[in-house]
């Protein structure tokens, strides 16, 4: 189906968590004029592109689902990949959104017309317009894929876990894993059994605490079906435990009383003295994400799997080698490398107003945003889940508290004849450098880690640098003194 020259108030990019969260917030304020362009063939985004082995959640369920649509059937309390997508579709169906979703509708280019007041999308299925633009592609879409020398010539199979691939038989094969970062931890137990030998290559060792879960119960979901009153509390638990972790992560000295206490659960998980020195970590806890498994460390002591903690050196025909030029002989590669979060490919495909590329300015700078929302010179445009808009929370929670901000922008606009908001440079070039002065002296900066959490030139793009409390403030309604606008005719 063609959308060619249609107009909306409202274009949604993407039908992930966030992009849900920024429609069922439009419908419930009365507007309607709006449409989601949805790369892919099914909703769900990272949930629907992420179908490793092992693949959950590390967030409890409870938090990780919207205020909106409570979910009374979980099996556990964290829970598993096709859990979450189930959820997800059901839910869009349940919020009647089936009808705003343009389906393998891919962004090629956007940008701002001066002379209309209007956003141009260019797809692959036609052009529209819009008044307002949200870009809900999140921040977990693209593959990290490491330069590894020789991998032209490696003659067996090799995929990240983020494309993984599931007519490849890994039974009775050597196989190689490069990283160890959340999805590996995940997938590196469930593919143990299954292979001849396991290679581990570990550049850094992370922190990893046992997941408190479990199966609910029956009972459970009988009584959530008929009452919310233990899943508020439930909820509410959990938030408060959030609270202190994100508390813990802007004043180091408290993540590092828990050090001696996790260094113990470590001592008793791992016996071997050498193995355990392996997966000791060197960096403050919360430094690099805090990773959560019940059995990543007991398979690392399981006869078929070895351990090597350093760098990939390079690949030949039929192996793999170490930066210490160690070879294994291995049938196929897996990349646990994780997602290229510092260069997001949505920026490459929306213009500012100048019509210059917007990656070029977050190549130079790092990517910033004003309340991880909006940036100057993209007048009448939204940011879900942007930069340094991250807290130990639930990303459901931060686009719904996104979704507050935006949506009163865009109220506000249509209620007052505002034609054109736009977030001045002066205001943009403040907040930015606040930011960045706030984040001096967290764990992210002063916890003697590289994280994904950092750009090329050492700058935390990602983590907001106040509690909470702080930021669902912030979002919960336009600020509207701080932007310029331009009124339309009376």
């Amino acid at each position: 189906m063609s959308v060619q020259g249609n107009d909306y108030q409202v274009v949604i990019v993407g039908c992930g968590l966030s992009g849900i969260a920024a429609a069922v917030k439009l419908k419930s304020n009365g507007i309607t004029n709006f449409i989601i362009l949805e790369k892919g063939d099914r909703v769900g985004g990272t949930w629907r592109d992420n179908t490793y082995p092992g693949c959950g959640c590390d967030v409890p369920s409870n938090l990780y689902s919207y205020s909106f649509s409570p979910n009374a059937n979980w099996n556990h309390t964290y829970a598993a990949q096709p859990e979450i997508l189930a959820y997800i579709e059901r839910t869009v169906k349940e919020m009647n959104l089936l009808s705003y979703i343009e389906m393998q509708t891919e962004l090629l280019e956007t940008g701002w017309n001066k002379t209309k007041r209007r956003w141009v999308v260019e797809t692959n299925k036609g052009t529209v317009s819009s008044k307002f633009i949200i870009f809900a592609a999140g921040p977990i879409t693209e593959p990290s894929i490491p330069e590894l020398p020789g991998a032209e010539s490696f003659a067996g199979e090799c995929f990240h876990s983020a494309r993984w691939n599931h007519d490849y038989d890994l039974t009775g094969k050597n196989v190689a894993v490069v990283g160890t970062g959340a999805s590996a931890i995940q997938f590196i137990p469930e593919i143990q059994g299954q292979v001849k030998n396991l290679y581990v290559f570990q550049r850094t060792a992370p922190w990893v605490f046992p997941k408190p879960n479990r199966k609910i119960s029956t009972v459970e979901k009988w009584l959530n079906k008929r009452t919310s009153i233990l899943q508020n509390m439930e909820r509410l638990s959990v938030e408060k435990i959030m609270l202190v972790v994100n508390y813990g992560l802007l004043h180091p000295w408290l993540m590092r009383a828990f050090e001696p206490a996790a260094k113990a659960m470590l001592r008793r998980s791992v016996p071997d003295r050498t193995l355990r020195k392996q997966v000791t970590p060197d960096f403050t806890i919360g430094c690099k994400r805090v990773l959560f498994s019940n059995n990543y460390y007991s398979t690392l002591q399981k006869q078929n799997v070895e351990l090597l903690p350093e760098a990939v050196k390079m690949l030949d025909k039929s192996s793999i080698v170490s930066a210490t030029g160690e070879r294994r002989e291995v049938d196929a590669v897996i990349l646990g490398t994780g997602f290229d979060v510092t260069h997001p490919p949505i920026a490459s495909r929306i213009r500012t107003v100048d019509g210059g590329l917007l990656s070029d300015s977050w190549w130079d700078n790092g990517p910033e945003a004003y309340l991880g929302t909006t940036f100057h010179d993209l007048p009448n445009a939204f940011f879900m889940v942007g930069p340094n808009i991250l807290v130990y929370s639930s990303f459901i929670g931060i686009a719904e508290w996104q979704t507050n901000y935006i949506v009163d922008a865009i109220k506000t606009a249509e209620e007052n004849n505002i034609e054109v908001i736009n977030l001045p440079a002066s205001i943009a070039k403040t907040y930015n450098r606040t930011v960045q002065n706030e984040l001096q002296g967290t764990v992210w900066t002063s916890g003697n880690c590289v994280s994904y959490y950092l750009d090329d030139n050492g700058k935390n793009f990602a983590s907001w640098p106040w509690t909470i409390p702080e930021l669902k403030e912030k979002l919960s309604r336009f600020d509207i003194d701080n932007y310029e606008l331009t009124y339309g005719q009376s």
